[in-house]
């Protein structure tokens, strides 16, 4: 584990620890505050009892007065305790979740900039080697063509990084007016498979289509849910396993389902994985490549398209995203 990581761990239980504390010497000192306006007010009582006359024909009548002074004293002690404490416990509660809050947005922001840092740097450097190899020597044309494709691909992969960042930025802004176009997603998905099957020789990626399956939406936003969710599928599944990509029908819905045989999501991920930054394990321990912002944009692109997506486990392993969008009417 990276030195700082560890550092910033201590800091937090540091924190954690004094704010607790604090908050139970609040609590203490409310709770000495009820004592001692409580005892004062028997003592009080004792004293105005202790000036009445036995021999007064009113004693009683006096004395009654005086302890029923005393409880309306106690009884508003203990309300305005109470809701006092009420107010500490909850407003504390609130704070400490808004705190934890902000430190895992904060944790989850460092990750992505560490994340992306290495997302970007990497098909720079690879698009840059291979092209001052093809300055520096003299290749045989295949060998070309293999440095090339490679450069390509790695340029591809830059250009989806940042259409995901910039698409995340222009949608959480409004600033992108979401298209409501007639569109033919079986064409749509058959040309996203096709680009992969370009830039992935070595994958086996399956298609099985409906053909012709129309919707209202936007064609460069459904483009990246399927392109994401593609290569969501390929970046977690093993080289040699194949990934079936389909458009079907169900009722008067359209269903675009990607199924992989990899490692699977957990349960407890499952609604998780669809959050902004959010990634599977710890950054500096995974060694598969993301940002945290592929789901989310998937998540956000089919909601603008009134489609539900969600998971399954696939069988016997692996893992099944399924959009389901409404019918073009």
């Amino acid at each position: 584990m990276p030195e700082f990581t560890i550092l910033k761990r201590k800091r937090f239980v540091i924190a954690t620890a004094a704010y607790w504390l604090l908050l139970l010497y609040i609590l203490a000192a409310l709770i000495f505050w009820f004592i001692e306006l409580q005892q004062q007010s028997h003592q009080m009582s004792l004293l105005k009892q202790q000036e009445l006359s036995l021999s007064d024909p009113g004693y009683q009548s006096k004395l009654n007065i005086i302890l029923q002074d005393q409880e309306r004293k106690n009884a508003q002690y203990i309300g305005e305790g109470s809701i006092f404490l009420l107010v500490i416990v909850i407003g504390a509660v609130y704070l400490y979740r808004a705190v934890i809050r902000q430190i895992r947005i904060q944790q989850q922001q460092q990750n992505f900039m560490m994340a992306i840092t290495h997302e970007l740097k990497t098909p720079i450097a690879v698009a840059k080697l291979n092209l001052e190899t093809l300055l520096r020597h003299k290749l045989e044309l295949e060998k070309q063509k293999k440095i090339l494709q490679s450069a390509l691909e790695e340029t591809n992969r830059l250009n989806d990084i940042t259409n995901n960042i910039l698409v995340s930025a222009q949608l959480e802004g409004g600033a992108y007016v979401v298209a409501h176009d007639e569109i033919d997603l079986s064409s749509l998905v058959q040309k996203c498979v096709n680009d992969f099957k370009d830039r992935f020789p070595e994958r086996k990626l399956e298609l099985n289509l409906v053909p012709e399956r129309m919707i209202w939406g936007d064609s460069p936003l459904l483009q990246i849910l399927i392109n994401n969710l593609i290569e969501n599928a390929i970046k977690y599944s093993p080289r040699e396993s194949t990934i079936n990509v389909s458009v079907s029908r169900a009722n008067d819905q359209t269903v675009f389902t990607i199924r992989d045989q990899g490692m699977g999501i957990p349960d407890k991920q499952k609604k998780k994985v669809f959050k902004k930054f959010y990634r599977l394990g710890n950054e500096s321990t995974r060694t598969a490549r993301g940002t945290g912002l592929g789901l989310y944009l998937c998540k956000k692109i089919a909601t603008d398209h009134r489609a539900s997506i969600f998971i399954k486990d696939n069988s016997p392993i692996g893992t099944i995203f399924a959009v389901a969008f409404p019918k073009a009417d």
